[in-house]
């Protein structure tokens, strides 16, 4: 181990620590969500049409989601799933979940895509991150590569944010997460989805790039900050 990765281990244990001894006598009294200028509205937030792309009116294939709708209810403030498709007749599964309370306890964190779709019987054939490039800077994202049965090849593409930053979770997400605890703020948060059908996995990726970036391009600029973490 390099001095430089070991001084890494040791300032993130470091923090970490100071963060657990923190919660014994310092517990966020308010919540982000409050504060906000405007509250979030998935389905009159996010556009039905912008670009190339409209809502699609005939659903022709399931969007994954395993939880039952108790569960949701509790890990989630609010959802939204819908199916876009183009003027070329390709289309985009969109699924949002929203929380207003990001705080990793009591069972109440995001269920990430890695545990959903094998647990509606996916294969997970691949994992990595990326960066996807949006109006206003880029998102880390995590590209999957899924498959069910021999009919279903489903790439997709995710990242989650924690107040207005965008991150994919591990030791980011708790530090930005320690960071708004210290400021007595319970931070929201968003699992951001996109997935399509194609055995391409490439081309797939390609085709959910565009349809994000048409997507994010098209909200308002404190839209952008809470769902994708840019400006």
């Amino acid at each position: 181990m390099t001095n430089r990765t070991t001084r890494r281990a040791a300032l993130a244990a470091l923090l970490m620590a100071a963060g657990a001894g923190a919660g014994q006598w310092l517990t966020p009294t308010q919540r982000l969500a409050q504060l906000r200028a405007t509250r979030l509205d998935l389905k009159a937030d996010v556009p039905s049409a912008f670009g190339d792309w409209r809502i699609d009116p005939v659903r022709y294939a399931s969007i994954v989601n395993p939880e039952t709708e108790a569960l949701l209810n509790r890990l989630y403030t609010q959802q939204l799933t819908r199916t876009y498709v183009n003027t070329a007749g390709r289309r985009i599964m969109l699924s949002i979940v929203y929380g207003e309370d990001q705080r990793q306890r009591d069972g109440n964190a995001m269920h990430y895509p890695e545990v959903c779709y094998p647990a509606q019987g996916f294969e997970l054939k691949s994992s990595r991150v990326g960066m996807l490039a949006v109006p206003g800077g880029a998102i880390p994202v995590k590209r999957l590569e899924t498959k069910l049965g021999s009919n279903r090849p489903e790439p997709l593409t995710y990242w989650t944010t924690l107040g207005d930053q965008a991150t994919l979770g591990g030791m980011k997400r708790r530090l930005a997460e320690l960071r708004y605890g210290l400021d007595g703020i319970v931070a929201d948060g968003v699992l951001f989805r996109v997935s399509s059908i194609g055995a391409d996995s490439q081309a797939e990726f390609t085709l959910q790039d565009s349809f994000v970036s048409d997507l994010i391009g098209a909200l308002p600029l404190p839209l952008r900050r809470q769902l994708a973490g840019v400006s």
